[in-house]
């Protein structure tokens, strides 16, 4: 609820057209200045992967095919495991694999495997994200068991948070649209600084939260709207 403190406790081939969209604003140093097109569907899938039913991703995959390169719309099913659990990538993988036409590589190009260089891609990511609180966040989950901490920094900020062919900022809108459609809203509310330490603008995150708003309820809505305001310390 807004009206109380909402605080983590963690806290306390059919390619689109490559247009460049990282562009700095001086002003603020934000690296995702706009939510282009291609990236508001990223955006919906990743809620649409987290929390939708089976014809609702299958409507979203075929929504992307063509208009977000391949590469991102595997990279959003292979990140949803850490949010919405195996089946639900397994399930969106096989519907991409239809509806693409594209069969999987043979090997992963992009796998991050050597342990040490997970750990250290790992704390890099999780620093960036959390900023000031990573300090924090890492004591508050170490307490609540020491394998979530390890698996936190291996599992998901390393092998799968920081694989490169993804950058962070979309990544974290991704995560925030996962979050809000699951009703996490700890977790949004994390991702939500987020976003914002790993680029995205404001008006990127407001962007991308008007792209989820729909498939929420009007309660969801107006409460997100209020955490959200909160990150801004409005």
């Amino acid at each position: 609820m807004i009206g109380r403190d909402s605080t983590p406790r963690e806290l306390r081939s059919n390619e689109p057209a490559r247009h460049e969209t990282m562009t700095v604003d001086s002003a603020s140093g934000a690296r995702l200045v706009t939510l282009d097109e291609e990236t508001a569907a990223l955006v919906h899938l990743g809620a649409v992967l987290a929390g939708g039913s089976e014809p609702q991703v299958r409507a979203a995959l075929v929504g992307v095919f063509g208009r977000v390169r391949s590469v991102w719309v595997e990279e959003v099913i292979l990140q949803t495991y850490l949010f919405a659990g195996f089946p639900r990538a397994l399930n969106a993988a096989r519907e991409w694999r239809r509806i693409s036409g594209e069969e999987g590589p043979e090997i992963d190009a992009f796998a991050i495997d050597d342990p040490a260089e997970r750990q250290q891609k790992g704390v890099a990511t999780c620093a960036t994200v959390y900023g000031r609180f990573y300090d924090r966040l890492r004591v508050n989950i170490h307490a609540l068991h020491p394998a979530l901490d390890r698996w936190m920094m291996e599992e998901g900020y390393g092998k799968v948070l920081s694989r490169a062919p993804l950058d962070l900022a979309r990544r974290e809108l991704c995560v925030v649209a996962a979050c809000a459609i699951a009703r996490q809203d700890r977790q949004l509310h994390s991702h939500l600084h987020g976003a914002l330490h790993a680029g995205a603008s404001e008006s990127t995150v407001t962007a991308a939260l008007a792209v989820v708003a729909p498939l929420l309820d009007a309660d969801d809505v107006r409460r997100y709207q209020g955490l959200w305001a909160r990150v801004l310390g409005k």
